[in-house]
């Protein structure tokens, strides 16, 4: 049996405005760039691709099942600048075939810094998604499927949401992981088959803690060569696409498809026939092996199928560029110095709420909250993969994405902010709007 497992990653940063050193204004953000970029996603993607996955769920009676990944940050900006957007996701939601999935809420590195950071950011995210969904999250997925088996021990021993710290009785609060399914890791083994991480014991349902590993050959045929006429297998067809799927049939159970939600009508714009490849894709997958194939959903996947072995992964590893580890991010000695710097102004941010919250200064505790979420907004791992000086296939992807005109200018912006958000978090009386 072929089970595809779809994952989306929804996300959109806050940008920063042009900040130089001579500005003194706390408001870092370039709201009408966010908005009008996050108007055009949605145009593009949001609101075409959820209003299919909607038809495809009623189209096949609930057999069709997705799952996203939405960071806190995307969500800030939908219900701002596209709330309709929002209500699609409900809408999803309310159909019991899609899964939303954990994160960091702001889409940081903080794991690598911060567990107590991490940790409050993760919390973030539980509480968001159950407000707006009603789901409490039970499959983790760490920014930019960074993993290792150290990521994959904590998660694993986080409680459930809610719970007290020293509940000992309380259970674990997830039940899997996401993670890129690289072959130096796999060692010639499939990516076809959950794993578990080595020393993480039971999850949130009493089987083991487990991981899935994206199949990065067949998502990659989506997510980046599906529009490449240079392509041999182009085009792409979802009668083509679902042959793939059914090969896996008695070599694994799982057909991990993971990419960004804006593969669809964004970075695969709708003229290459991405959303027609959608639409026909999950009938062709059913009738390349009626009742041997379908689509489930992480959580679902973990609950069905028995881990195949110890998926070992000592260092960190990513999805991101071709060697597949933390080099979009910590590449250089800016990334390095802008991230270590970020990380450093986190106890003072923290000390002025506390504070603040002590003092009983209604004005001071708003502008400490106000600062927190600012610093917080800082550490959302786009600020860094900006600063990338990597060149040839990745400096193409790297440069797409930045509103930056080099890596340099995006260091310096970026340090000029945090600079402020420095003497900000120093600061004895309340700071002024």
């Amino acid at each position: 049996m072929a089970s595809v497992v779809l994952y989306f990653q929804v996300h959109q940063p806050f940008r920063l405005r042009r900040y130089t050193v001579f500005d003194t204004t706390h408001f870092y953000f370039d709201t009408q760039k966010n908005g009008d970029i996050c108007r055009k996603v949605a145009n593009k993607c949001y609101r075409p691709a959820t209003s299919l996955m909607l038809d495809l769920v009623k189209r096949h009676k609930g057999n069709f099942r997705i799952s996203y990944a939405i960071t806190g940050v995307v969500l800030d900006q939908l219900a701002e600048f596209a709330p309709d957007v929002l209500d699609l996701f409900k809408r999803l939601a309310e159909t019991g075939c899609c899964e939303f999935i954990g994160e960091t809420y702001y889409h940081s590195l903080s794991f690598l810094y911060s567990r107590e950071e991490f940790t409050a950011q993760v919390d973030l995210h539980t509480k968001k998604i159950q407000e707006l969904f009603g789901q409490t999250p039970k499959v983790f997925r760490n920014t930019e499927l960074t993993y290792n088996n150290e990521v994959a021990q904590y998660v694993a021993s986080m409680k459930a949401y809610g719970a007290a710290k020293t509940d000992a009785a309380a259970k674990p609060r997830f039940m899997g992981i996401l993670s890129e399914g690289w072959d130096p890791v796999l060692g010639g083994r499939s990516p076809n088959f959950p794993y578990r991480p080595p020393h993480t014991g039971i999850g949130a349902t009493g089987r083991p803690f487990t991981v899935l590993t994206k199949n990065y050959r067949l998502s990659d045929d989506i997510a980046f060569r599906f529009g490449n006429r240079g392509w041999n297998e182009w085009p792409l067809t979802a009668e083509k696409f679902a042959g793939w799927v059914n090969q896996i049939n008695g070599n694994g159970h799982l057909c991990n498809l993971f990419m960004d939600y804006e593969t669809f009508g964004e970075h695969q714009w709708d003229d290459t026939g991405i959303f027609k490849f959608l639409d026909a894709m999950p009938e062709k997958v059913f009738d390349a092996n009626p009742g041997h194939n379908d689509f489930c959903t992480p959580s679902e996947a973990i609950e069905r199928y028995d881990t195949a072995g110890v998926y070992d992964v000592p260092h960190m590893i990513s999805w991101a560029d071709t060697e597949r580890d933390l080099s979009a991010w910590l590449g250089n000695s800016m990334q390095s110095n802008a991230l270590q710097e970020t990380y450093r102004l986190e106890r003072a941010v923290k000390q002025r709420l506390a504070a603040a919250e002590k003092s009983g200064d209604a004005h001071e505790l708003a502008e400490a909250r106000y600062l927190l979420d600012d610093w917080r907004k800082l550490t959302t791992s786009d600020h860094f993969y900006y600063m990338s000086t990597k060149y040839w296939a990745d400096g193409d992807v790297h440069k797409y994405f930045s509103p930056y005109d080099s890596p340099y200018d995006a260091y310096i912006n970026f340090m000029n902010t945090l600079d402020n958000t420095r003497t900000r978090a120093a600061a004895k009386t309340p700071v002024p709007h």
